[in-house]
């Protein structure tokens, strides 16, 4: 079992290197998630080398950590990824959360609230921890739920606002939280001598990475029309009275009808309205030029315009 732990945990290592050295344009919370996931399991792989109980609960304590936080940053990923913004309060309740839930886990030495008692018994040479749950042990599984029922109302909202172009992503992104929760309910009601649970987190990891890529960057190349036009920053200088909002208002009452942007789409027109040119907009959304101009190409297609002058065009009549 420890040799199981130890591979789960230079699994995920790896991940976390090769996400950080490979990837250029990186998600925050996507990272705080890889990160979370080596260290649930570092906790696991500690704990199968207990030897003492004091031991083995500070090896339970760093696996809560990274487990707690860990449906934190899923949340704040799946927020961005459905097209959202994560904005302060979110971060502030995640984390006020967290902490509280963490607070209750980490108490258990001092006070019989979440295990009521604890010991250690040896299985194929590695420690597992033998806990009899206390009163504040149910908290745990209803802030997980909580958490899953926020990421499906969250796919969910974003397919009802059309944040995300292609139902399929959707589909897929509901299928990851799905398939984290089934797993999680899957172990607490069969008895494993084996936390499974390492093991579907670097899947999560891998899914959520493949979803973050599809929804960066991945076009049908049937769908880029030929030739793309590269658009540079205007010389000339534009003075208007109406807000982004108002301009963006206007632009999204001209789509086609059945027609919608994507929420990188969205991004890249509002930066437009700005009047910024596609190296700032690359730089602002840590995009490279290229992924920029190919984006903006699938805008001017869905917008049924040539280029930049056109889109200011419909809003100058106002």
């Amino acid at each position: 079992m420890t040799v199981g732990y130890l591979i789960c945990l230079i699994a995920a290592v790896g991940l976390l290197i090769a996400y950080l050295l490979m990837v250029k344009n990186k998600e925050p919370w996507l990272t705080m998630l890889y990160i979370s996931i080596a260290v649930v399991n570092l906790g696991y792989f500690l704990m199968s080398l207990a030897k003492t109980v004091g031991f083995a609960l500070f090896a339970n304590d760093v696996a809560y950590l990274g487990s707690v936080f860990l449906s934190a940053f899923m949340f704040l990923t799946i927020v961005r990824l459905c097209g959202f913004e994560v904005k302060r309060a979110h971060v502030i309740t995640c984390t006020a959360l967290g902490a509280l839930m963490f607070a209750i886990v980490a108490s258990s030495p001092m006070l019989p609230l979440y295990y009521k008692s604890v010991d250690i018994e040896m299985i194929d040479g590695a420690a597992k921890l033998v806990k009899e749950y206390g009163v504040l042990h149910p908290f745990y599984m209803v802030y997980l739920l909580g958490y899953f029922a926020a990421m499906i109302g969250t796919i969910a909202h974003s397919v009802k606002k059309k944040k995300i172009a292609n139902p399929k992503l959707a589909g897929f992104i509901a299928a990851v939280v799905f398939s984290n929760l089934l797993m999680w309910l899957f172990e607490k009601l069969v008895h494993w001598e084996y936390e499974f649970l390492s093991v579907t987190y670097i899947g999560s990891e891998l899914l959520l990475l493949l979803v973050y890529w599809m929804m960066q960057d991945y076009v049908h190349k049937n769908e880029v029309p030929e030739p793309i036009i590269v658009e540079e920053r205007s010389p000339v200088i534009i003075v208007d009275n109406m807000t982004r909002a108002e301009k963006i208002k206007v632009i999204l009452a001209s789509l086609p009808e059945n027609t919608v942007l994507s929420a990188r789409q969205t991004d890249i027109l509002e930066r437009i309205l700005d009047y910024k040119s596609r190296k700032e907009i690359a730089a602002e959304l840590h995009l490279s030029e290229n992924t920029v101009k190919t984006h903006t190409a699938m805008l001017y297609k869905a917008l049924g315009v040539s280029g930049r002058d056109e889109i200011y065009a419909m809003f100058r009549k106002y």
